[in-house]
């Protein structure tokens, strides 16, 4: 038999000084954009996936020394008393980018010891799809003394503050996953789009035969059911000469959610 009689005189007792805890949890947040650049009329476009990222600032609010001040982060901090990680990404991210009003997913839990020289700090990571004019209002604020754009290639080169580089491997394979997997891609694209500019996003994250071949793809593409044909007003094919000299079809995604099954 215990010594509390109830709950309630078990938690009036309870002390988790028995227990090592975290010293501290926060959130990190990677925020991908895709540029489509048409470096050529009637040329398809030429495509970067990118991430955002903030670089530390040398000294913090108090004006003391910054922790990896001076290198490059995902954007993020800690979660306060009255937050969940969410709660914290969201503010974070506009405290340090100015970018808002965007939807994260979460995607995964850093809690290494040794991966913060502040103690055993444990990490909530999620990433946000947006298109690239949701960015231009980006400007470095509070903790951070810049904020970019970076290509996978690009961030390898970066000295990276904390175990970032490990976070960002990990988003990128998620994103990558993602636009393959879901219907995501519509989020880099115009509403109404060619199969060229589709296929533009696809290769960034696939060398699949189907996607490479063009000829396969411009066959194949039409009969995805998550895609339509644009019709104007007198029922007939929407086109344009954006990506080819030839009046092209435009596309648009329907309201369609894939089902992943190994079935």
């Amino acid at each position: 038999m215990g010594k509390y009689k109830d709950e309630k005189e078990m938690l009036e007792n309870y002390s988790s000084n028995k227990y090592v805890t975290p010293d501290g949890y926060t959130s990190d947040i990677a925020v991908f954009t895709i540029e489509l650049r048409y470096l050529e009329e009637h040329k398809p476009p030429v495509a970067n996936l990118k991430l955002m990222l903030i670089q530390r600032s040398e000294v913090d609010a108090e004006g003391e020394p910054n922790i990896e001040g001076g290198k490059w982060a995902l954007p993020g901090g800690f979660v306060k008393p009255h937050e969940t990680a969410r709660m914290a990404a969201i503010r974070e991210l506009q405290e340090e980018t100015s970018v808002k009003n965007i939807h994260l997913h979460h995607f995964g839990v850093y809690d290494d010891p040794g991966r913060d020289k502040r103690g055993w700090i444990i990490s909530n990571a999620f990433y946000a799809i947006v298109t690239e004019d949701y960015l231009l209002e980006r400007k470095a604020a509070y903790d951070a003394q810049n904020v970019e754009l970076f290509t996978w290639e690009e961030v390898q080169k970066l000295q990276l503050a904390f175990d970032h580089q490990k976070i960002i491997a990990d988003a990128f394979k998620m994103i990558k996953k993602d636009i393959l997997q879901t219907t995501v891609a519509k989020e880099f694209l115009p509403k109404e789009f060619t199969l060229s500019e589709l296929r533009s996003v696809l290769l960034l994250v696939t060398n699949d035969p189907g996607i490479v071949n063009d000829s396969s793809f411009v066959r194949d593409a039409p009969k995805y059911p998550f895609l339509e044909v644009v019709k104007d007003a007198k029922g007939k094919n929407k086109t344009t000469t954006r990506t080819a000299k030839r009046s092209t079809r435009l596309f648009r995604y329907k309201e369609f959610e894939p089902i992943n099954s190994i079935y």
